[in-house]
């Protein structure tokens, strides 16, 4: 057998078998300043809903871009001006109306 070739021609290409990817090791979290974080300020509920939904509200900002906590905060804090106004409005004794009391005859 001869395996030479014709003069003129190339031998096909031969493309030799891919190899294997490399195992992927896992990679260690790349820490980024700019990153959102968490600043672990414990939140300690207070008994009133509407004051400790409001504190609950601001671990959101935990996971926002700083330019995002400004929607956060004035949110929370809607709430608890929200709050607070509603003490004034609950039943109970009437507040003094500041006017004398009319006179009996």
């Amino acid at each position: 057998m001869n395996d030479s070739l014709p003069e003129g021609e190339l031998p096909e290409a031969v493309t030799p078998a891919e190899p294997a990817p490399p195992a992927q090791a896992e990679a260690e979290p790349v820490y980024d300043p700019a990153a959102p974080a968490p600043l672990n300020v414990p939140r300690v509920p207070t008994g009133d809903a509407d004051v400790d939904a409001g504190l609950e509200r601001l671990a959101d900002a935990d996971d926002l871009a700083t330019d995002g906590h400004l929607e956060v905060y004035e949110d929370v804090h809607r709430g608890l001006r929200d709050a607070l106004t509603a003490l004034d409005v609950r039943p109970g004794v009437p507040a003094p109306s500041g006017r004398p009391p009319a006179a009996v005859q």
